[in-house]
């Protein structure tokens, strides 16, 4: 089974990306931290969202906002315009949501997960 749930802070509003088959991509960072104190740890990761998650994640989601995300591990390989051979690990998210209090969903610019902040449609998983 390949599935990941994550909760942290989008680092950068979701850039969009529309293609010709009529297809959307949202792709955005996500700061996950783990451990406490001196151990604390950030973990940055590359999400994707497709379709109508994409177009929401774009309207909603914004720099700071806490969202937590489940999908699928996805791992490409390819090699860069030197020759070298490149490794990127990414989450295809199928579902987000804002998590947190109302004040930070708005502190961030975003309305608030599943409908209970605003009038924008409910990303539940």
């Amino acid at each position: 089974m390949n599935t990941a749930t994550l909760v942290g802070r989008v680092g950068q509003d979701p850039e969009l990306k529309y293609f010709d088959s009529g297809s959307v991509k949202a792709r955005f960072s996500l700061a996950v931290d783990s451990g406490f104190g001196q151990n604390k740890t950030t973990h940055w990761f590359n999400i994707e969202v497709w379709g109508k998650q994409a177009e929401s994640a774009g309207q909603w989601i914004k720099k700071g906002a806490l969202v937590g995300v489940s999908g699928s591990i996805d791992h490409n390989v390819w090699t860069d315009n030197n020759g070298m051979q490149r490794e990127m690990f990414s989450i295809k998210a199928m579902n987000w949501q804002f998590v947190g209090s109302k004040k930070d969903a708005q502190q961030s610019g975003g309305g608030g997960g599943g409908g209970s902040y605003g009038n924008e449609p409910a990303m539940t998983f």
